[in-house]
């Protein structure tokens, strides 16, 4: 079971933002304007926005894990009360900006992966590289631990989460592993479950990749419920920007890429009529691209930042 959740100091959280200079130059922050990042992590991004906003602009900043939010209040303390901070998902964007006093934003930054920070703190049982509980909660003060969810959930079950959400194909087989692990007693830690897909997948690596990374992956991703909030933030799109507002969302996976591009697009190319069709009925498009393919992290930033070898950024501006 996880261990009681100690928070960590503000000063030991430490995350690179991906993609920094195509965000900038996608959301173009202007003095006077109005941002929120929606995950703010370590406010890498955020303080960078919060410079470009300023003098007079207003940034808000969500995160859902308690010590984000506390590493970012401080790091961003020094632009006063233009900019605050609050604990929360990026589906309770319109509730967090009503409790800040805001309307209407002139640009969104929805980063959607996982934090160095959560990555490299063991007790917060995330990656197969440092031994720590099974828990893997973005926010570790509330929800189900993964320790929990791989008690009570089927073999089956199981086997569809690590299929769909880490793109596995021996996804039936490592859920048997773990399942076998867990009615036994022995999966206690992200040591055993490594060592539970390992019995599957042996030792090999994909890409430089370790082959365990799918299975971790995918059951972050149903533990924190990922793709429902992915989901919500995308359905309120484009409500709570400004007729001129922008948005960027960054993803790692093809499974979050394909809910962002499929919304966009849905957006951006309404209309479904076929073609020949003499009269359209359909609506006119609510936002307008401003890059039309995902921008991709450079070969520069690869090197310079593995873990942002599979990011990418798409982004639309409101028109109507």
């Amino acid at each position: 079971m996880p261990t009681e959740y100690e928070p960590h100091t503000p000063a030991t959280f430490q995350h690179v933002p991906v993609l920094l200079d195509e965000v900038l130059d996608l959301l173009r922050p202007r003095p006077g304007e109005v941002f929120c990042d929606a995950t703010v992590g370590g406010a890498g991004h955020a303080s960078a926005i919060a410079e470009a906003l300023m003098p007079g602009g207003r940034l808000i900043g969500i995160d859902r894990d308690p010590e984000a939010v506390a590493a970012a209040r401080q790091k961003l303390s020094r632009f006063g009360d233009r900019v605050s901070v609050h604990h929360g998902t990026f589906s309770q964007i319109r509730e967090l900006m009503a409790e800040a006093g805001v309307h209407a934003l002139d640009g969104l930054l929805v980063d959607l992966g996982v934090s160095s920070h959560q990555l490299d703190t063991a007790s917060r049982g995330f990656s197969l590289m440092h031994v720590g509980p099974l828990d893997m909660r973005m926010d570790p003060s509330r929800g189900e631990s993964a320790s929990t969810l791989l008690e009570g959930i089927s073999e089956d079950a199981l086997a569809d989460i690590i299929y769909h959400f880490g793109g596995e194909r021996l996804a039936r087989p490592i859920a048997r592993s773990i399942k076998q692990m867990e009615s036994a007693g022995r999966l206690k830690t992200t040591r055993d479950l490594a060592v539970a897909v390992k019995r599957v997948t042996g030792r090999r690596k994909e890409s430089g990749i370790d082959a365990s990374t799918r299975t971790f992956q995918a059951i972050r991703i149903a533990v924190n419920d990922e793709m429902g909030e992915i989901q919500e933030l995308l359905d309120m799109l484009p409500e709570p920007l400004a007729v001129g507002g922008r948005v960027a969302i960054i993803s790692f996976h093809s499974g979050e890429d394909s809910r962002v591009k499929q919304r966009l697009k849905a957006l951006a190319e309404p209309c479904v009529c076929p073609p020949g069709m003499p009269v359209c009925h359909c609506p006119p498009p609510s936002v307008e691209y401003i890059t039309r393919r995902a921008v991709k992290v450079s070969a520069r930033e690869r090197e310079a930042n593995p873990r942002a070898r599979s990011a990418r950024v798409r982004a639309v501006r409101r028109i109507r």
